[in-house]
């Protein structure tokens, strides 16, 4: 028993610094807080985020160009009352044909 302790002793003391510098890149690298494996998920995450900015960004551009319409010309609130809320004039008969309802449909979706 004692022949194994001293074995086992032997072994630590000749790569001390070995075990040591092991030791601490498996906690820095696996099991800390700031480890490369958090900094992974963070990047991944900064990366999706920055996806979202940019789709958001696009929106935004669609929706100020499109609110700069209205306010400009008159004619375009009653083209978009025409076209998504079948609204009429009282001289007008209006036809809503099943392909346009897709239409309208998927129009909605993607102004959401």
């Amino acid at each position: 028993m004692a022949a194994k302790l001293n074995l086992i002793w032997t072994f630590i003391s000749h790569y001390k610094y070995l075990i040591v510098i092991v030791i601490g890149v498996a906690i820095v690298g696996f099991l800390d807080d700031n480890s490369f494996v958090k900094r992974v998920q963070y990047e991944l995450q900064i990366s999706d985020l920055k996806e979202e900015i940019s789709k958001y960004e696009a929106q935004h551009e669609a929706d100020s160009r499109r609110l700069r319409e209205l306010k400009r010309n008159p004619k375009a609130i009653e083209k978009i009352a025409r076209e998504r809320y079948f609204m009429k004039a009282d001289d007008e008969d209006i036809y809503v044909l099943s392909g346009d309802l897709q239409q309208t449909t998927q129009a909605d979706e993607t102004a959401q």
